[in-house]
């Protein structure tokens, strides 16, 4: 049965803080561990990273890409960060926007640019490779908690795909919870996925 793995990097590396304070995961063991229920056949590793990424963000994304015994042979595709001004928040006590100011800006100052850096393209690349390759794969195992995703893997299970989910108790939207065929909990094998890094050339530690 062939199976096709899409990874939101970004949950996984949330999410695993649900395990406890500061535990880090092997996508290698990951990999083995999925692979028991049979081999999958491509998988895809889908982040957001400052451009131009740091050399251990590069080191990292290598040693994805490498095949085994060293690697866990996944293709990753990275996405830019982008800027999103920030000057402006909802409270919901007052019931409308409010103004962000930098508290180290001078008062009569030039303002200070606020802005968050924030995620795009990521659930589209999934939802685009989860649809483009839908010919080649029976099973989507899919490590993502992203409510928007809904739609697609809705679809692909009315056409006949089973869906199967690889992810952390937390950050796990509902509704992909109940269209997933099986659920892998990752919490629950835990200290089978746990990263010791003396058994490792590389370390699970990914920005999100």
């Amino acid at each position: 049965m062939s199976r096709l793995w899409l990874i939101d990097a970004g949950y996984l590396f949330n999410a695993r803080h649900s395990v406890r304070p500061g535990y880090e995961f092997s996508y290698l063991k990951l990999r083995h561990y999925l692979e028991r229920q049979g081999p999958i056949w491509r998988a895809y590793y889908f982040n957001a990273s400052p451009n131009p990424p740091s050399d251990a963000q590069d080191n990292f994304h290598r040693w994805l890409r490498s095949g085994p015994p060293y690697g866990p042979k996944i293709i990753t595709q990275i996405y830019p960060l982008r800027q999103q001004r920030a000057d402006k928040a909802y409270c919901e006590e007052c019931g409308q926007k409010v103004s962000l100011r930098c508290q180290h800006q001078e008062e009569n100052g030039a303002p200070h640019r606020v802005y968050n850096e924030i995620q795009k393209g990521v659930d589209v690349g999934i939802a685009f490779r989860a649809l483009s390759l839908a010919a080649y794969y029976e099973t989507l195992v899919l490590s993502s908690g992203d409510a928007d995703l809904a739609d697609v893997v809705d679809y692909l299970g009315s056409s006949g795909k089973r869906i199967e989910l690889a992810v952390f108790r937390d950050g796990v939207s509902s509704e992909l919870q109940c269209r997933a065929d099986h659920i892998y909990w990752l919490n629950d094998v835990a200290d089978t996925l746990e990263n010791i890094r003396e058994d490792e050339r590389a370390s699970s530690f990914e920005e999100g």
